[in-house]
């Protein structure tokens, strides 16, 4: 094999870059000014990134098509939700909903003095109102009524009167999952004392934008909710997406600190002593063109209509990686 020729491959291709180090040797202006006008115009697609940015745990988390989503698939094609005749068995997602946690830690929630503060603040949320429209026009129906927290349909409102709850059961309703820290009485199913009320706010998922601006006018709400001898937890449908989106607006200024440390370490890594063997220009270049890349790339995708999450933040980080280790075999060499 002695004979054998076997840079059939690699001499074409020398020949070219050869060819093209000699154009861009002649024209360096050229290729230093063009591609920044280029990525700079690029770049104005970050205008965007506020309306694109892409916040939902499920999209970016879970495969496009995951079996998990064509099992829902299933569900909902067979056993559809129907928002008035809701059901919460019948559910297929978590929902739209709002809920409240209210916990007495030492008292009895369920006394009359307590209950009525309970009444109160149920009254409040159902107030709340998005422009014209209130929690009576975003509510899910059953009987075209609104549905009401199990708890308020045992112990009548708004006049508040006593009455014995058994418990997890009360007239064939389960009432667990709204009673919490329940002491029943010796040898019996009735509740003695409670010390938490969960109380659920179901809205109807057709108009997602009044309903998302109701949730977040809801925890503006709850924030500030204040009872006398309570403690008030709140929870929603957009929580996590709230809160996601909070703790990526706070380490923005971290990715920042980062991105300065790496891209330092990344030029005064590569320099030498050695006039020959020094390559902080290279390394400088080297950053540049990094940087450039990841402002057009995401600067066009904002343009297309791509969402951002903010799970790709981490690219640079990875596109400088396979710089530095492109500019340490250049050092070798």
């Amino acid at each position: 094999m002695a004979g054998c020729n076997t840079d059939c491959v690699e001499k074409p291709m020398a020949r070219g870059f050869e060819i093209l180090g000699r154009f861009v040797g002649r024209h360096p202006w050229c290729f230093i000014i063009l591609p920044m006008l280029i990525s700079a115009c690029l770049g104005g697609g970050f205008y965007f990134l506020a309306d694109r940015e892409a916040n939902g745990i499920e999209e970016m988390f879970t495969p496009m098509n995951g079996p998990a989503k064509e099992e829902r698939r299933v569900v909902k094609e067979y056993f559809p939700q129907n928002d008035s005749d809701f059901s919460r068995l019948r559910l297929y997602t978590e929902g739209t909903f709002a809920s409240l946690i209210i916990v007495t830690p030492t008292e009895n929630i369920l006394t009359i003095p307590t209950f009525t503060k309970i009444v109160d603040i149920d009254r409040d949320v159902k107030a709340i109102e998005v422009g014209t429209f209130n929690f009576s026009n975003l509510c899910v129906k059953k009987g075209d009524v609104c549905v009401s927290n199990s708890i308020f349909d045992i112990v009548k409102t708004p006049n508040v009167t006593t009455t014995t709850i058994d418990y997890p059961y009360h007239d064939n309703i389960f009432i667990a999952s709204e009673i919490g820290g329940v002491k029943l009485k010796t040898g019996s199913t009735e509740i003695e004392s409670a010390k938490a009320i969960r109380l659920f706010y179901f809205l109807k998922e057709d108009n997602q934008t009044v309903t998302t601006m109701w949730l977040q006018k809801f925890i503006e709400t709850a924030s500030m909710m204040q009872q006398e001898g309570m403690t008030i937890s709140y929870f929603t449908s957009i929580s996590r997406e709230e809160e996601f989106e909070k703790s990526s607006d706070s380490i923005i200024p971290l990715f920042s600190l980062t991105y300065a440390l790496a891209i330092t370490f990344s030029i005064t890594s590569c320099i030498r002593l050695d006039c020959v063997r020094n390559k902080v220009w290279v390394a400088t270049f080297g950053v540049l063109s990094a940087g450039m890349a990841v402002l057009s790339s995401f600067g066009l995708l904002l343009y297309c209509g791509m969402p951002f999450s903010m799970t790709v933040a981490t690219a640079p980080f990875l596109i400088l990686g396979s710089n530095q280790q492109c500019k340490k075999i250049l050092g070798e060499q």
